[in-house]
């Protein structure tokens, strides 16, 4: 598994705290090219025995030009890593989409590029406008059209709920109209404040109030509804698929595989390490730390429990906190299917209380 983190927006979003930079000329994405490029070689042997699987994500990586893709992927081939890849996913902007077009699309096709990710948000033009997306909801119908144009099969929509000024009706909108696309994959998030994201500033001078744990719960419960009853499989907390378009590479990240992360802010993963890169364009460093068993049991319950694959029941039962356990059976909060523990869907929402009285 390879994760290649491209650091440029166009513009910034008001809830985001990832590393990024807004780019004035093709210069920096050179520079970052040029350092990528760099850093893939000197990892090369990290590589070695990885699944197959290249995600490109953000920022935003449909900002960068084909010509710095294509010396990316080219550098991989040459250390021995090139495609074709069981999944190869791009996580695009809608606005780059409808203005690059489908000779863009088609490009990115032949690159190798299977899979689509594409960062709609809402279909509500006063929100998209509030959260200072450079889309509005006709650019992302577009965007979907020309992907199915250019031949996509596998395109996944993220959304975003758990906002105070989203009304049920327009969050029910919202929902309709990605059904309507037919996207394979929907991811679904919960809006949080973070770092020093915008938002955060408008938090703290009372410009915006956060939406309440009830508001926030009757939105992911109408989700829920809506996409089962669509047929989608509920495959993790925020993950949606028609059945056999589950994310392998993210799915990869809550088995715990080792992945490695490459540019600035990238995180890496060993099995017994992790490691992460600076935020830096180039130049940048990267820092490891070790794992304790403890550590290790803690992510595989935690990672494990945010799927419907839940964890090993023998693990669970050996590692978790005396008595939880079956409290959490009696009051329905944790399931036991053959020799799997899980949380079911309708106590997902309240997973990171469940988890910690497991821990």
């Amino acid at each position: 598994m390879i994760y290649i983190h491209v650091p440029f927006c166009l513009s910034r979003c008001i809830y985001c705290d990832f590393f990024s930079t807004v780019p004035e000329n093709n210069g920096p994405m050179e520079r970052y090219t040029d350092a990528l490029c760099g850093e893939i070689r000197r990892r090369a042997a990290e590589m070695d025995g990885q699944p197959h699987t290249l995600y490109f994500g953000g920022g935003t990586p449909s900002v960068l030009p084909l010509e710095c893709l294509t010396r990316i992927l080219l550098t991989l081939e040459e250390v021995g890593h090139g495609g074709p890849y069981k999944e190869f996913t791009l996580e695009a902007n809608p606005d780059d989409v409808v203005q690059k077009g489908l000779p863009y699309l088609e490009s990115l096709r032949q690159l190798g590029v299977n899979r689509l990710s594409l960062g709609v948000q809402s279909f509500d033009d006063e929100l998209l406008r509030w959260m200072r997306r450079r889309h509005d909801a006709q650019k992302a119908r577009e965007a979907v059209r020309l992907v199915r144009e250019a031949g996509f099969r596998n395109l996944s929509l993220d959304l975003i709920f758990g906002l105070s000024n989203l009304p049920e009706e327009t969050w029910e909108r919202t929902i309709d109209e990605a059904l309507a696309l037919k996207p394979e994959h929907i991811s679904c998030y919960q809006l949080t404040v973070e770092g020093e994201s915008p938002l955060t500033g408008m938090l703290e001078d009372g410009r915006y109030e956060e939406a309440s744990e009830e508001v926030c719960r009757a939105q992911y419960d109408l989700l829920c509804r809506k996409l089962g009853a669509a047929g989608y499989n509920h495959y993790e907390i925020s993950n949606f698929a028609l059945p056999g378009f589950e994310a392998v590479h993210n799915g990869g990240y809550w088995a715990r595989r080792p992945y490695v992360g490459l540019g600035p802010s990238a995180h890496s993963f060993s099995g017994c390490s992790r490691s992460w890169n600076e935020d830096k364009l180039d130049g940048y460093k990267r820092t490891e730390e070790s794992l304790s068993e403890e550590d290790e049991k803690v992510e595989t319950l935690m990672l494990g429990l945010r799927t419907t694959a839940g964890v090993d029941a023998a693990f669970l039962e050996e590692n978790a906190m005396r008595g939880s356990i079956e409290t959490l059976v009696e009051a329905g909060a944790l399931v036991k299917i053959g020799p799997r523990y899980r949380i079911p869907e309708d106590h997902f929402f309240t997973s990171d209380e469940i988890i910690r009285q497991l821990i």
